[in-house]
């Protein structure tokens, strides 16, 4: 039979009670750069093309990879391919059993926040 109090009581932990951990929202993080990633080859490959195509289309394309929105994409872009690196690493000490435990994994995740943070700036700097 069919539950009678069920309104009565929450289903699920509401957002104004859960509190995000940092393995959660690193987890997130990953997918999420994974995804910006393609984004980033996408427009690297669309700029191969153009220079393959006709130097008119090239300085189009150029110009929109060079201006101040291109810029921010590909910093973003360098900035998500070191996260996403960083976290793989990470994930790969996971599978072989280490740094599970949950003060760990939070300076872990710490770890390859400042990290990617720090490789992109001397990427930038250095490149």
């Amino acid at each position: 039979m069919a539950d009678v109090n069920r309104g009565n009581r929450p289903l699920s932990p509401h957002l104004t009670i859960y509190r995000p951990q940092l393995t959660s929202m690193t987890s997130i993080l990953t997918r999420i750069t994974g995804n910006a990633l393609l984004v980033a080859a996408l427009l690297i490959v669309w700029w191969f093309l153009a220079a393959a195509t006709s130097p008119g289309y090239f300085d189009f394309v150029n110009g929109f990879i060079t201006s101040w929105f291109g810029d921010l994409i590909m910093f973003l872009s360098v900035w998500g391919l070191w996260y996403h690196t960083l976290a793989g690493c990470r994930h790969l000490v996971w599978d072989n059993g280490y740094a599970l435990d949950i003060p760990t994994a939070e300076k872990l995740g710490w770890a390859v926040i400042a990290g990617s943070v720090v490789l992109t700036l001397l990427t930038v700097i250095i490149v």
